[in-house]
């Protein structure tokens, strides 16, 4: 089964395709982790990956799109993936409806209250990395993290200025692919704003699992 996850910043994407992958035993395969992969084996693609990053910039759109094909000829896709973060814009689903045809686009959907909530409650440790979160997952302690003692706090793209200006970005260029899929009647919705579990438990049933 060869599935693409939709949904705005705060979704959960990330931790549902966790999620996804012990269900349905596929790889889940985010943009992030190709760059990252690519600039560690130092390939041309790589270099060319981390010259731009090294300058601010963001990876083109035609970049992007051969690192994922090249991704998605290895052999343990075979059988299927999750893909997450891609496609980002309909030039990039365009291009890859060439090289490879998804069975389902799974979109998560949440409105913009239950973003800024889930996102604007969010607190990290700078020491260890956990997440916590102000109204579901709070530190026994203000500002001290559970597990390792280092401090707790607001990453700047959590702020409520910053969320606002990462959902104006996913309103504008990846938003139109929820049209886009659900005229080829590829689409699926799943609510994302109840916890991970209700949610896990909707996205099976919604794929007949």
């Amino acid at each position: 089964m060869k599935l693409i996850f939709l949904g705005p910043p705060g979704a959960g994407k990330g931790t549902l395709a966790a999620r996804a992958v012990d269900i349905l035993g596929l790889p889940h395969i985010s943009t992030g982790a190709i760059f990252r992969s690519a600039i560690e084996a130092q390939s041309p693609l790589g270099l060319k990956v981390k010259a731009i990053i090294d300058a601010g910039k963001l990876v083109d759109d035609d970049t992007t799109i051969e690192l994922v094909k090249e991704r998605l000829a290895r052999d343990d896709v075979q059988k299927g993936y999750i893909l997450d973060g891609f496609p980002r814009t309909i030039p990039q689903a365009e291009a890859l409806a060439k090289f490879s045809a998804v069975d389902k686009v799974v979109n998560f959907d949440i409105p913009d209250s239950g973003v800024l909530e889930r996102l604007g409650g969010r607190r990290v440790c700078r020491k260890c990395g956990h997440n916590f979160h102000m109204v579901f997952d709070k530190p026994a302690k203000d500002e001290v993290c559970d597990h390792c003692g280092g401090e707790v706090y607001t990453r700047d793209d959590d702020r409520p200025e910053a969320i606002q200006k990462r959902l104006e970005v996913y309103r504008a260029q990846t938003a139109p692919l929820i049209a886009f899929y659900r005229q080829q009647g590829l689409l699926l919705d799943v609510d994302a704003r109840p916890k991970v579990d209700e949610v896990v438990t909707n996205f099976k049933k919604t794929l007949g699992l």
